[in-house]
């Protein structure tokens, strides 16, 4: 098995946008295994509070399950990039997925950064996501397999991730205008 760490915070698209990155990971639903942390600031709040109590925790729970990727949920309290790198060591992960967001260079340098402290400390591979779009319906469908995406309608899906087949064709009656 593949162990991917995947770090959560209390962004509901960015912890959509690292489940969809694992979840696309090659022969996900049967190699990898998903461990979803959540860290907490106050230790009395990780002793009180349910990780699967966390919505982002949950939403990214949801669409790996959907996805079929084994996943389980892991909190802890503390400092967040230092909690992270001991999380990826305790479970000997083969990769941390990360949740990136815009700032400023000069809000990084004011505010730090946990994504670039994590990145600088690492002794594994990172990968850092933005943000995704939340979408109620699909933007792409296979037609062979019927798996649906739900990503930008207007970027060209070539082949399934599921069956690998080349059918996948934009769900919805109006071609997405050109970028």
């Amino acid at each position: 098995m593949y162990t991917v760490l995947v770090p959560v915070d209390s962004s509901n698209a960015r912890a959509t946008a690292q489940a969809q990155a694992a979840a696309n990971l090659p022969d996900a639903a049967e190699s990898v295994e998903v461990q979803l942390l959540h860290v907490f600031g106050d230790p009395d709040t990780v002793a009180t509070t349910d990780p699967t109590d966390v919505d982002s925790v949950g939403r990214a729970f949801d669409r790996l399950a959907e996805a079929g990727v084994t996943t389980e949920r892991l909190s802890r309290h503390g400092d967040p990039s230092t909690e992270i790198l001991a999380a990826a060591d305790d479970i000997d992960a083969d990769m941390i997925l990360l949740g990136g967001r815009k700032r400023s260079p000069l809000g990084s340098a004011l505010f730090g950064s946990v994504s670039q402290q994590v990145t600088l400390d690492a002794e594994r591979p990172v990968v850092v996501t933005g943000d995704a779009v939340e979408r109620e319906s699909p933007s792409h469908r296979c037609q062979s397999c019927g798996e649906e995406y739900f990503t930008d309608p207007r970027r060209n899906v070539r082949s399934c991730r599921n069956c690998g087949g080349t059918k996948v064709e934009r769900v919805g009656e109006e071609e997405p205008p050109a970028a």
